[in-house]
């Protein structure tokens, strides 16, 4: 391994994935897309560097994590403020830096955000499973192997390249502030008719909590409830930002790790573009829901996934 580029794991922290950006068409086959809870971050990440699109990136959640670095490289990372550092010296959140052979990278604990994601010049080279390196541990796909998160000693391995002289950064104006309290717009969809205009109401009137019960499957709502429909339902294929509403009445918005199918009645739709930010979001912070207008968000996305190359 002397002639080969590569950082170590010493510490793998929370949970640390190797995430593109997901593989599709796979759903009849039970199988779900995975890839970057927060895709604006991950992007960004990737497109400072230069990168191609769908890289093998770094999804850090809940920081605690330490890399080794072997070989001299030039990363980037950006979301949420997990308190990086480079031989003890703070490093500009979405930024590129470059890192010496033998200096050790560090996450701390969230300042702002849950996740952050590293990237590096080419990508990290990992060997796809079903054409993608996205790690979906539940279906047992992705990473190094069978969808495990990185363990202590993984060795992360990269094309050699010559880094740049000067770091790069995101502009200011682009920066969200993952603290601040979430606003996400509902795509109403079929069954909502199914729903009482009480609990319609209740929806966008109601103030909701992010609760304890999170995760790259998806994010459960607390502190008001929505009455369900006194009707049972066929399971059915979900979308990605889908607002199901079980029996307790707490929504649920289902994110990238989510199941194929299922029954609960689902209100609506969360726009793609506000998912990014939900992603990011930590128990006990603000939610509230407002009626979007499809036309209009599907013009803001395919502006987006133009810019970044999708």
């Amino acid at each position: 391994m002397n002639n080969e580029q590569f950082i170590e794991v010493i510490k793998p922290g929370q949970q640390t994935l190797i995430q593109d950006f997901g593989r599709f068409g796979l759903a009849h086959y039970g199988i779900t897309q995975g890839g970057p809870v927060d895709d604006y971050a991950y992007s960004w990440a990737n497109h400072l560097l230069g990168n191609t699109v769908n890289m093998p990136t770094l999804e850090i959640t809940l920081g605690q994590a330490e890399f080794l670095i072997h070989s001299t490289c030039e990363m980037a990372i950006a979301g949420g403020d997990l308190g990086a550092r480079l031989d003890g010296i703070p490093l500009d959140n979405w930024s590129t830096f470059k890192a010496l052979k033998g200096q050790r990278l560090t996450f701390g604990l969230p300042k702002n955000g849950l996740r952050s994601y590293l990237a590096i010049t080419g990508g990290f080279l990992v060997s796809p499973q079903l054409g993608s390196a996205a790690t979906v541990t539940r279906d047992q796909l992705g990473g190094l192997a069978d969808g495990y998160p990185l363990s202590l000693g993984d060795v992360l391995k990269f094309t050699p390249h010559v880094p740049r002289a000067r770091s790069v950064q995101m502009t200011f104006r682009y920066k969200p502030d993952y603290n601040l309290p979430i606003e996400l717009r509902l795509i109403e969809g079929y069954q909502v008719s199914d729903f009482s205009r009480d609990s319609i109401n209740a929806l966008y009137e109601l103030e909701f909590d992010v609760s304890q019960l999170v995760s790259r499957m998806g994010y459960r709502l607390s502190g008001n409830q929505i009455a369900v429909p006194d009707k049972e339902y066929l399971s059915e294929g979900i979308a990605l930002g889908s607002v199901q509403v079980p029996p307790n009445g707490e929504p649920i918005i289902l994110l990238n790790d989510r199941q194929t199918i299922g029954g609960y009645p689902k209100i609506g739709c969360v726009a793609r573009i506000d998912l990014p930010r939900l992603a990011q979001a930590k128990p006990g912070q603000k939610v509230r829901f407002v009626r979007g207008d499809l036309l209009g968000l599907q013009d803001v996305w395919c502006q987006w996934a133009r810019f970044f190359g999708y």
